[in-house]
């Protein structure tokens, strides 16, 4: 049986409303993956840490795996349907 506690740490930028942030989230939590979510709506002090993690970020979400960015929603989707996601996730 498949333990779906992924090993890899994932973080996550979103806004609220934002309709990519909950595709993201949705994909992440059909496998079970655990994240840690920050909210830039407002910006401050998480929107800065950002953009010096994700150099040229102008758009959310930005998903991070184990520190390394992946990118957003339409990136983690295509890495899904490649079969490259899991691996990364560490399921």
């Amino acid at each position: 049986m498949k333990d779906t506690m992924a090993s890899a740490k994932v973080e996550m930028y979103t806004k609220w409303g934002c309709p990519y942030c909950v595709a993201a989230k949705a994909l992440l939590d059909s496998k079970g993956v655990q994240y840690s979510e920050y909210d830039i709506t407002m910006g401050g002090p998480k929107r800065a840490e950002m953009l010096e993690r994700v150099p040229g970020a102008v758009t959310v979400p930005q998903i991070l795996i184990d520190d390394r960015p992946v990118g957003g929603s339409d990136d983690i989707h295509a890495l899904d349907r490649a079969g490259k996601l899991d691996p990364l996730l560490g399921l």
